[in-house]
C-alpha cells in the first residue's frame, strides 16, 4: 500500500529538480494565464477598430494595430484562448479514443485485436492533414469544437498503437492475473491495474498530442480554413500574411502569433522530455 505514494513522492521530487519540465511548465503557464485573464482584462472584443491604423507598438497599444485599426494585443490573447481550447479539446478527444482502442486490443488480443489494428492502420494511413482540408473547405460554417472533433477523431493512431504495446506487456503480469482469475471484469481490471501503471505514460501521451492539436489547428488557420467566426493565432497569421504585413514592415501582427504558436509548442515537448526524465530512472538527473 506504501509502494504508490511513496512513487509518487519520489516522482515529485524529482519533477521539482528537473529543469526542462519546470521551464516548460512556467512558459505555458504564462500563455495559460494571459488566455484566460486577457480577455476579461480588455474592455474590447479583438476584431474592433479601437486605433489609428498600423499603428506600432506603443503606450496605449502595446502590440500595435492592424491595417484597419485593431488591436493586435486583443487579438492575440483571444487567439491563445482558442489556441488551448483546440488543443485541449482536440488532444484530450485522441487520447481517449487511443487510450480505448489501445487498452481493449491489448488487453483482449485475438479476433478483436485484430479487427481493431486494421482500423487503426487504416486511419494511421489516411493523410490526416487533406482529409481536413477537404472536410473544412466544404462546410459553410466552422466553429474551434468542430475543428477538435476532426483533429481528434484522425490524431489518435500512433497513440492506440503504443497503448497497444505498453499493454501487451502489462496483460500477463502476476497482479492483472490474480485479478483475472478473482473474477473481476475487463473493463474495471484495466481501470484499476492496467492503467494506473501507465499514468505517467499516458499523461506524456495527451501533452504530444496537445501540441499535435495545435500545429494541426494553426496549419489550418493560416491556410484560411479556420473558424470562421472568433480569432486563432493561425487566423492572425493568415491575415498578417493576406494584407501584406510583412512587405509593409507590420512585424508586430505576425511576430506575436508566430511566437506565441512556437513557444507553446516548443514548451509542451520541452516539458514530455522532462517528464520523460522524472519518470525513467535511468534519465534522472541525481
Amino acid at each position: 500500500m506504501t509502494a504508490v505514494p511513496t512513487a509518487r513522492r519520489e516522482a515529485l521530487h524529482f519533477a521539482l529538480r528537473n529543469g526542462k519540465l519546470l521551464a516548460g511548465l512556467v512558459v505555458v503557464g504564462v500563455f495559460l494565464i494571459a488566455a484566460v485573464a486577457g480577455p476579461l482584462i480588455i474592455d474590447y472584443g479583438p476584431n474592433d477598430y479601437v486605433g489609428p491604423a498600423a499603428s506600432p507598438p506603443s503606450g496605449e497599444f502595446w502590440f500595435g494595430t492592424t491595417t484597419f485599426g485593431q488591436d493586435v494585443l486583443a487579438q492575440f490573447v483571444y487567439g491563445l484562448r482558442a489556441t488551448f481550447l483546440v488543443g485541449i479539446l482536440g488532444g484530450g478527444l485522441a487520447a481517449v479514443i487511443g487510450m480505448v482502442v489501445g487498452f481493449t486490443a491489448g488487453y483482449r488480443g485475438g479476433l478483436v485485436d485484430e479487427v481493431l489494428n486494421m482500423i487503426t492502420n487504416i486511419v494511421l494511413v489516411l493523410p490526416a492533414l487533406v482529409v481536413l482540408l477537404i472536410i473544412n473547405a466544404y462546410l459553410g460554417v466552422r466553429s474551434i469544437g468542430l475543428q477538435a472533433l476532426f483533429i481528434g477523431l484522425t490524431s489518435w493512431p500512433w497513440a492506440a498503437r503504443a497503448i497497444r504495446a505498453q499493454t501487451f506487456s502489462l496483460r500477463s503480469r502476476d497482479f492483472v492475473d490474480l485479478a483475472r482469475l478473482s473474477g473481476v471484469r475487463t473493463a474495471k481490471i484495466i481501470r484499476r491495474e492496467i492503467a494506473p501503471n501507465m499514468s505517467s505514460y499516458l499523461f506524456m501521451t495527451f501533452i504530444l498530442l496537445f501540441g499535435g492539436s495545435v500545429l494541426i489547428a494553426a496549419s489550418l488557420d493560416f491556410i484560411g480554413l479556420g473558424p470562421t467566426e472568433g480569432v486563432s493565432l493561425g487566423l492572425m497569421l493568415n491575415n498578417s500574411a493576406r494584407w501584406s504585413a510583412l512587405q509593409l514592415g507590420m512585424w508586430w501582427w505576425f511576430i506575436p502569433p508566430g511566437a506565441g504558436i512556437t513557444a507553446i509548442v516548443g514548451a509542451l515537448y520541452v516539458m514530455n522530455v522532462g517528464l520523460d526524465e522524472v519518470f525513467n530512472p535511468k534519465l534522472r538527473e541525481m
